[in-house]
């Protein structure tokens, strides 16, 4: 569908914003907010990324569009973002998606990694939203706030990422009740794994050639995952449409549904996919995925190759050749 703003005095499309907006299933979405007639701002922390990301959207689209760099945890930093958008083009329709990927058994994280996945996901949505609501109020806006399956279920490996996807699902259905009167929508998301090219920059902890192993596989297997681009296309659809909740992926939905019905069989049946993921090798640095080297087991290796094949071509198209700054999920 196309979106254009209902505001007669606007000479212009509308102003769209996407934290995290640099790579990845941002940089996708922002792609197709873009060819929609929006004048979009990406904002991410790396300057050189955002500006390939730049680059690439407007020869492909045609369309203004701006960058920022900003740090999503640094609230006085996304409020300045906030209104720089506000005041150049209207803001007109937000998505917060900057985030992290940790993949480790907890054994091999420590609190600073969940408090460090909080900041961001969390914190980050949270300020991006309590920022951008005085503003979407004006035009009566529409604001996306990007949860995950692991969200809705504690996932084995993802634990910190899970905790702070779950509070951004909370956060987006109770901002959803509460800012309805004024004429803005809030539109939870959740999708389940997409070839986004991810497992390049999500960090590995424990057994790390193992842990990039089984996450890079499953991220990319066809009947896991979802291609980004099309994820991109009916995510944004729902922010335009002021839908509350979309959840991705047919393995999320039964996930969801499983969880709903029999939420201990879920947990059990979770504990007997944990026995089955590598196992801690102590507690150290976590390395991003592109450092990684492939799992020792040859026929893992093979498995790898395979399921993680569609994930490593979209890397490119994706702005997800060299590891820095983490800021898209």
């Amino acid at each position: 569908m196309t979106y254009r703003t209902h505001l007669p005095h606007r000479t212009r499309g509308p102003g769209a914003l996407v934290t995290g907006g640099s790579r990845g299933l941002g940089l996708f979405m922002a792609r197709q907010l873009a060819e929609r007639g929006c004048v979009v701002t990406i904002a991410a922390r790396d300057a050189d990324e955002l500006e390939r990301a730049a680059v690439r959207l407007r020869e492909e689209t045609g369309a203004t569009v701006h960058t920022a760099v900003c740090d999503v945890r640094d609230r006085a930093a996304v409020g300045a973002l906030v209104r720089e958008v506000h005041e150049r083009d209207g803001l007109d329709l937000v998505i917060a998606n900057a985030g992290v990927i940790q993949v480790a058994p907890v054994d091999a994280v420590d609190a600073a990694e969940f408090a460090d996945a909080m900041d961001t996901m969390f914190f980050g949505a949270l300020h991006t939203s309590l920022e951008a609501l005085p503003y979407l109020k004006r035009t009566r806006g529409r604001l996306g706030l990007i949860g995950s399956v692991g969200g809705l279920l504690g996932v084995p490996h993802l634990l910190p990422y899970s905790c702070a996807k779950a509070a951004v699902g909370a956060l987006a259905e109770g901002l959803h009740a509460e800012a309805a009167a004024s004429g803005v929508s809030v539109t939870a998301v959740h999708p389940g794994l997409m070839r986004t090219g991810s497992h390049r920059q999500a960090e590995f902890g424990g057994d790390v050639d193992a842990e990039f192993g089984w996450f890079s596989t499953a991220a990319g297997a066809p009947l896991l995952s979802m291609d980004a681009e099309r994820a991109a296309r009916r995510i944004v659809d729902a922010v335009i449409q002021r839908r509350a909740r979309l959840v991705l992926t047919a393995p999320a939905k039964a996930a969801q549904l499983v969880h709903g019905v029999a939420p201990g069989l879920t947990t059990r049946l979770s504990g007997v996919a944990a026995r089955l993921l590598p196992t801690a090798q102590g507690r150290g640095p976590l390395r991003q995925g592109a450092e990684a080297g492939e799992p020792r087991n040859p026929v893992a290796r093979l498995v790898r190759s395979w399921g993680s094949a569609r994930n490593d071509r979209v890397v490119d198209r994706a702005n997800q050749h060299e590891p820095g700054p983490r800021t898209s999920s």
